[in-house]
């Protein structure tokens, strides 16, 4: 599409890095963080791979958004995740001073950015992003629907340890 709506557009790049968590075994979220129209972080799921619990998509996105600005606040930045940010992620969005969240879909066992409760609107934090929910929701839900049937059919394998 010639005139694609740039949120859109950021959506769709982290929908691809969802993808690439779901080829390596992960849940399929994904994250870019944009500057200046540019994506400067980008990142997937990667709990299982790394056999660490802070391996979150937006957590690997922040972390290299940061290290290409060469500073931890990401001020003039927008993220775009394909789920509901957990308390964890919404933390460090807060930390990083991201001015802008959107995310696909929603998360109601652990999605704080309005599912479970507003993490990111509460105004006793010393910063506040704006936060758009269902951006492209309906996609991002069928990516993690379509993953976990998978995993219940028994076409994929589970992972080991728990979950």
């Amino acid at each position: 599409m010639l005139f694609q709506d740039p949120h859109e557009r950021f959506m769709r790049m982290a929908m691809r890095e969802g993808e690439r968590a779901r080829e390596q075994g992960e849940v399929p979220v994904g994250c870019v963080i944009v500057y200046e129209g540019r994506v400067i972080g980008k990142g997937f799921n990667q709990r299982e791979t790394l056999q660490d619990p802070t391996a979150h998509a937006e957590i690997i996105a922040i972390t290299a958004a940061a290290a290409r600005l060469g500073s931890w606040r990401l001020e003039e930045t927008r993220l775009y995740v394909t789920l509901e940010p957990c308390p964890m992620c919404a933390g460090a969005i807060i930390l990083a001073r991201i001015p802008e969240v959107y995310f696909g879909a929603s998360d109601p066992k652990a999605g704080v950015c309005g599912s479970l409760m507003n993490l990111l609107e509460d105004q006793r934090f010393n910063h506040q992003p704006t936060v758009v929910s269902g951006l492209l929701g309906e996609e991002c839900g069928d990516m993690l629907t379509g993953f976990f049937r998978e995993i219940r059919r028994g076409d994929r394998p589970r992972w080991s340890g728990s979950n």
